[in-house]
């Protein structure tokens, strides 16, 4: 395996790679005048969703500076992928022992989770965590590449996933009997000439949490089914612009200037402009000559309900990114009655419910790839220190309570007590085990008095002589 990874990789660096621009908003809109565009000394190609097929490996489009700058364009968009990795960083890693084990849902930690807890040097598990989020939320991809003495978190547009298939080696990725063959990385990218190197699949994480369901064995960014809704943020923030460079009025048309030649014409349109145009001669008054007139045309900010449209799409964005209004703090979550104990507990709820849990089991699941786990153990999560689920240590609260009713019951009514506490936190009564005994309500008579006998103590020998 390790020799066909170097063959593809001295074919990769000999190919030259032409790129289209698939995304033309990306080009025309959000980078104005730019189909390329430099980033860190490095040239791109707006577009998104783009795989190279040659030689079998698909390589994630190099769309990271321009979903990066699409989010820098749009607050709200920017603050939902803010908020994601703020939450994710906060959790922290241990083992577990699955539900089905003799001592089901039982977290431990070993040495083997200090490659974690210490990712590299300087560098926290929240800290890798949050690149993780970033990486996943803009690119659909994130990637970990475990290192002798540190995990590393890679570009993932410098990353391609290389597929082998004894079938159809053209199209390997969606071949019946395609298997993942490894990665291959090259700095700033596979054509920019750099070394590239070769990675097993045993020494990467790759963690895409949207699956991409045209891309085998990709994922895919949030931000690509919010793009329009980025798209009116912008030009809703364009319009504020243009409205205050133009004096914070709506456009006038004026009418009747008293000018007989172009150039007296333009001298008094200049003059209007010099003294009325701008944020800094906003509400000044108009002084028109005789015969001349000035008439309002277009919308204001009250008239075509700004606020509304915008309010609008910032709920949109909210919702692909699964934060709900409240937590991310948009002004149609901070209206009526949504920021009442009740609701703001159901949001905080439904975004635990629906994205935290979900995102940090799916988390440990592919980091488990690159950690020593034990026989008979789980990669899991501890939300002990996760302040957003702090509400939740009440709910916990009761359901120990519940447990602890649960084993107490079983044990009364004959069963171990190790079976019972197996049973109860693994929710699965097969595993109870009963002991033979019986309450006494359940005994018959004869049983209750023969139970009776055997514990009656029996009387002492007096072996005294007379």
């Amino acid at each position: 395996m390790a020799g066909l990874l170097e063959r593809i990789s001295a074919q990769v660096a000999r190919r030259t790679e032409t790129r289209n621009a698939v995304d033309m908003w990306l080009s025309d809109y959000l980078l104005p005048s730019m189909q390329q565009f430099n980033y860190s000394g490095n040239t791109y190609t707006t577009g998104y969703g783009q795989a190279s097929m040659a030689v079998r490996a698909q390589e994630i489009s190099q769309t990271l500076p321009a979903y990066s700058a699409a989010l820098r364009a749009c607050p709200p968009a920017f603050a939902a992928e803010m908020v994601r990795a703020l939450v994710i960083s906060q959790a922290r890693f241990t083992f577990r022992n699955p539900p089905s084990s003799s001592t089901p849902r039982r977290t431990f930690g070993t040495r083997a989770l200090s490659v974690l807890e210490h990712p590299a040097p300087s560098e926290t598990t929240g800290q890798m965590l949050a690149k993780m989020e970033w990486h996943a939320g803009l690119a659909g991809n994130a990637y970990v590449y475990r290192q002798p003495d540190r995990l590393r978190v890679l570009r993932p547009d410098w990353v391609a996933i290389v597929f082998g298939s004894q079938q159809e080696p053209e199209d390997a990725a969606q071949a019946l009997d395609g298997e993942l063959v490894g990665y291959l990385y090259a700095n700033r990218g596979l054509t920019s000439g750099n070394r590239i190197h070769t990675i097993l699949p045993r020494d990467m994480c790759h963690w895409s949490p949207i699956p991409d369901p045209e891309m085998s064995h990709l994922g895919m960014s949030w931000i690509t089914p919010a793009i329009r809704e980025i798209m009116n943020d912008k030009a809703s923030a364009d319009y504020k612009i243009r409205y205050w460079a133009n004096a914070a009025t709506p456009n006038l048309v004026v009418k009747g200037i008293p000018a007989v030649t172009k150039a007296q014409f333009d001298e008094i349109v200049d003059a209007m402009e010099a003294r009325h145009a701008g944020v800094a001669n906003a509400f000044r008054t108009l002084y028109l000559t005789a015969g001349a007139d000035a008439t309002v045309v277009g919308n204001n900010f009250k008239d075509m309900d700004l606020k509304a449209l915008t309010g609008s799409g910032e709920t949109r964005i909210a919702l692909l990114s699964r934060v709900p209004a409240p937590i991310l703090g948009i002004s149609e979550g901070l209206a009526g009655s949504s920021l009442n104990a009740g609701n703001f507990g159901m949001a905080r709820r439904l975004f635990a419910d629906t994205w935290v849990y979900p995102t940090l089991q799916d988390v440990c699941g592919s980091l488990a790839d690159i950690v020593d786990v034990p026989n008979g153990a789980e990669l899991w999560f501890d939300t002990g220190d996760m302040p957003l689920l702090r509400e939740d240590a009440k709910d916990a609260a009761e359901i120990v309570n519940l447990q602890i009713e649960g084993i107490t019951k079983a044990v009364r009514e004959g069963f171990t007590a190790e079976s019972a506490v197996s049973a109860v936190t693994g929710q699965d009564a097969k595993l109870l085990r009963h002991t033979g005994r019986v309450s006494v309500q359940l005994q018959t008579p004869e049983q209750q008095d023969a139970a009776a006998a055997a514990a009656k103590p029996e009387p002492a020998l007096n072996l005294a002589r007379p």
